[in-house]
């Protein structure tokens, strides 16, 4: 009776989504081919989301996931555009799969519903969620945060549906973005980050939340270690998928350093101090003698004229008016802060913000981008691990324990490079084998697992296999121990159905005495 009530309110949950949208695209002028893969996005999101949560565990409810997604459609497009491939529509995206531009809250995609999903996700951030007490990294980490977060909300579409998980990796838009984001996700929470992306406003400065929270839960030393790899991480992420940022930053590098051979000699500096202002109010002079007289500002009415496009041209001499008297505010503000810099304190600060930017700068100079990312990403792993262990000591009862298992069965499955995931990663393999033997332990102390073998050489062997295996519900997995000759294997069964068949390493010299489970038994794991 109790089943029946539930699968009925679900479809009248179903029914209500459903409405809601239509009703929102029913005064979209969007065609018909765009609100079709809208209506298949929700279908299969509502199919396939109960999966999702049990394998992610920390995730937002599929009612709050589903009433953001047609909130992003409602609030934040206005057009949605579906090129067919081999079609003239082709030419707008000029080789690229999709074109979102927020400003027009317009989309142009090819008819791919994950493409499509990653629009409407991408469309609806704010393109700086920090605030600009970061120079360049208030850019870096604000994509980080955002892309890995639009990854994120396609995850659910793209691995899942309905029956398995699968993950195939040319289909996330940066491994290394949602990789980083998952880090961070786990140690923090999903709530955390979803809260930072959606701040509209600087009051709260979540860069210095991040630091508070990180360092509160594992410590000033961890804190330091990850900020530091991360940042330099979206700095190296951002030279390697956008060229003009890159060209920009090798700019900014250049003036950097000519600005900081200056600061070294005071003098000289000063003196470049002195020539800014003398020039500024120059331009100032040439402002005010314009404005005042008539035929100047004429003058400089079809001077400026000429030069600008026609989408561009100032439409009369009283618009260029105000915009003389605007340039002129910010000239003097130009010569308020070149007055600031004269007082010792504010030159200090000034001189730490330029050292630090060059910090950041010097990167342009990497050779190899690609080595440089792969080698921050893996001191990023092992850091996050050192964290991770600490979040699995204060694990004190069985939900959690078994919420652990499968973040950690997560974590080790996602995509590290192009070719394998986080559990094939050779330089962390010691990190993880130290992890999950704390894990095991902490899950054997409260009786959720099965042990397998007295000897915890011998009993990790046979159970980190469970870390690495698709099934959705882990809760249904058996294992089985099997001799054929002189070899034995490992057996996994997922709901009944043969998983996987792993060799035992060295089952010669294992001492069957030590065996907590008998051989050719299908076992269940987690009691």
């Amino acid at each position: 009776m109790q089943k029946k009530k539930e699968k009925f309110l679900e479809k009248l949950v179903k029914k209500d989504y459903n409405n809601k949208l239509e009703m929102i695209l029913e005064k979209k002028t969007f065609d018909e081919t765009a609100k079709n893969l809208l209506l298949n996005i929700l279908y299969k999101i509502e199919a396939s989301y109960k999966d999702y949560e049990k394998v992610k565990q920390h995730v937002k409810s599929k009612e709050s996931y589903i009433m953001d997604f047609i909130k992003m459609i409602e609030e934040n497009c206005d057009s949605i555009t579906i090129c067919q491939m081999n079609s003239a529509g082709e030419d707008i995206l000029n080789g690229k799969t999709f074109l979102v531009d927020k400003e027009n809250k317009r989309i142009v995609c090819y008819p791919i519903e994950r493409k499509l999903l990653y629009c409407i996700a991408k469309i609806s951030k704010h393109d700086t969620i920090i605030k600009k007490d970061y120079p360049i990294i208030d850019k870096t980490i604000s994509n980080l945060i955002n892309i890995g977060n639009n990854i994120d909300m396609v995850e659910p579409l793209r691995d899942f549906n309905g029956y398995s998980w699968t993950t195939i990796r040319n289909e996330i838009e940066s491994i290394e973005y949602n990789l980083i984001y998952q880090n961070l996700r786990i140690l923090l929470g999903y709530d955390f980050l979803e809260k930072w992306i959606n701040n509209k406003e600087f009051i709260i400065d979540y860069m210095e939340v991040l630091k508070s929270r990180l360092e509160e839960n594992y410590g000033i030393k961890n804190q330091k270690e990850m900020l530091k790899q991360i940042e330099k991480m979206s700095v190296l992420l951002e030279m390697k998928y956008n060229a003009k940022e890159k060209e920009k930053l090798e700019k900014e590098k250049k003036e950097i350093e000519e600005k900081l051979s200056k600061i070294d000699d005071k003098e000289k500096f000063i003196e470049m101090l002195t020539k800014q202002k003398r020039d500024l109010n120059k331009e100032i002079k040439i402002i005010d003698e314009t404005i005042n007289n008539k035929d100047l500002l004429q003058n400089e009415y079809v001077k400026r004229n000429e030069k600008l496009p026609l989408k561009k041209k100032i439409f009369s001499v009283r618009i260029l008016s105000k915009l003389m008297l605007k340039e002129r505010e910010e000239k003097l503000e130009e010569i308020e802060k070149l007055n600031e810099l004269l007082n010792p304190k504010k030159f200090v600060a000034y001189k730490k913000e330029m050292e630090q930017k060059y910090e950041y700068l010097k990167l342009v100079e990497i050779k190899d981008i690609e080595k440089e990312i792969q080698n921050t990403n893996i001191k990023i792993q092992k850091i996050f691990l050192k964290c991770y262990k600490e979040k699995i000591e204060k694990i004190q009862n069985k939900s959690d324990i078994m919420e652990g298992i499968y973040e950690f069965r997560y974590y080790n499955l996602l995509p590290f490079n192009d070719d394998k995931e986080i559990y094939k990663v050779k330089e962390i393999k010691e990190e993880l084998k130290e992890t999950r033997r704390i894990l095991l332990d902490k899950a054997q102390e409260l009786k959720s697992i099965m042990v397998t073998s007295k000897n915890k050489e011998i009993d990790e062997q046979i159970l980190r296999h469970i870390f690495n295996i698709r099934g959705i519900s882990l809760e249904e997995i058996y294992i089985k121990l099997a001799k054929e000759k002189d070899k034995g294997y490992i057996q996994l069964f997922d709901e009944e159905a043969f998983e996987e068949k792993i060799e035992i390493e060295d089952f010669q010299n294992i001492n069957k005495k030590d065996l907590e489970i008998k051989l050719n038994k299908k076992i269940k794991v987690f009691e």
